[in-house]
């Protein structure tokens, strides 16, 4: 690749990195904002785990929509009207006063946002302009962009709030998801991913590949893992906070945790990429799930100092979103990148399903138990079944 290729691809991908992470920052610390609400608007845990909950789906279901608008006219206006919807659901927040505002800001406009500003249109935007051997590698680092995001995002928030209120957190998530506008006009040049990819394979039309990955057990399997991941992911972001409180400890822990999740995801997903160019992704999956299962047992069995809620947030950090570049990247050598962003958007899809129950049945599980014993017994049951069922993905060596 000539050098002044290669200038332009890494612009792309740090672009693309610092874009995530300020869409994901904001998405990922909305878990810190449940108590504030709760004690403002007095609608209770239930409905305002509902509203995230619709959150997670909406996050999900803009993605192959937006995805697919990116692949036929390109990212850059997908990236600006994402931006504007996502400042102007956090702009909103702070005023809701029923169950049904509340889901129009923080359930459809705030995710609707971040999903147009989300893995599936910046790795699709990427990955067309690569060879397939760097694809993996190039969705690690805009990943790792998503995970130092949360690392930044969740203790200025939690400071923010802590010394100023909540309202003023809100706003300045509303001021901060404005900065994608100008990085978004530094990605203007990059063609649809579907005009220029000569690694795209011919399938007739959108509309047809789709079709066809659906027949496809390989890419059902794909979603069956990555519904695991949303409901485990979505679980702990909006939960995890909770969590902390049931054991007796300050909402700096929380923060702190999720920000070491954070911090240790970009470890693990510039390593996933890494490995995606040497071994078989699938395998990179199954090891990634089956973890999980033994992480979140080994924390059950644990004492719930804030030295375990540490230590279980950078063991989990470790594998958090490092899901997502073997995944998109498993895409890629299924169908090829033409259609990318859509058929990778409808895994995300999938995934913020499980994203959906995750957050929503943590709030009914709390309320009516008063704890979220059994979401951790769920949490390792799909953990595990999802290790098994990406083993028969029909993969490439």
């Amino acid at each position: 690749m000539p050098e002044k290729a290669v200038r332009s691809v890494w612009l792309l991908m740090i672009c693309s990195a610092t874009i995530l992470a300020i869409t994901m920052g904001a998405r990922q610390s909305v878990g810190l904002f449940v108590s504030p609400l709760h004690s403002a608007t007095g609608l209770g845990i239930v409905s305002i785990s509902f509203a995230l909950a619709v959150g997670q789906f909406f996050w999900g279901l803009a993605q192959p929509i937006f995805g697919a608008i990116a692949d036929k006219r390109g990212s850059y206006g997908v990236l600006i009207i994402g931006a504007f919807l996502l400042s102007g659901g956090f702009l909103l927040t702070p005023f809701v006063q029923s169950e049904w505002s509340l889901l129009l800001t923080m359930g459809i406009l705030t995710a609707a946002g971040a999903g147009a500003g989300s893995f599936s249109i910046l790795i699709g935007a990427t990955a067309q302009q690569l060879p397939p051997e760097r694809r993996s590698f190039a969705g690690g680092f805009i990943n790792a962009g998503g995970s130092f995001g949360q690392f930044l995002f969740a203790p200025l928030l939690q400071a923010i709030i802590s010394g100023f209120g909540w309202v003023a957190a809100m706003f300045t998530m509303a001021a901060a998801t404005l900065l994608t506008i100008p990085l978004a006009s530094l990605l203007r040049g990059a063609p649809p991913a579907g005009s220029a990819d000569k690694a795209g394979r011919d399938a007739g039309g959108l509309a047809r590949q789709i079709r066809q990955a659906m027949a496809n057990p390989s890419y059902i399997c794909l979603h069956a893992g990555f519904f695991t991941c949303g409901f485990h992911i979505a679980f702990l972001v909006t939960h995890l906070p909770g969590e902390v409180a049931l054991s007796g400890h300050s909402a700096s822990v929380s923060a702190a945790s999720l920000s070491i999740i954070g911090l240790f995801n970009i470890a693990g997903s510039l390593f996933a990429g890494m490995l995606g160019a040497r071994y078989r992704m699938k395998y990179i999956l199954a090891a990634m799930y089956g973890s999980r299962a033994v992480m979140i047992g080994l924390y059950l069995l644990a004492p719930k100092t804030p030295l375990t809620f540490y230590i279980f947030a950078a063991s989990l950090g470790f594998t958090w979103l490092a899901t997502v570049p073997p995944t998109a990247g498993l895409v890629g050598k299924l169908f090829g990148t033409k259609y990318l962003a859509t058929l990778f958007g409808l895994t995300l899809l999938t995934h913020q399903i499980g994203g959906f129950l995750g957050a929503w049945l943590g709030g009914l599980a709390i309320n009516h138990d008063g704890n979220y014993l059994w979401m951790w017994y769920a949490d390792i049951l799909l953990a595990s079944a999802a290790a098994l069922v990406n083993l028969p993905i029909g993969e490439e060596k």
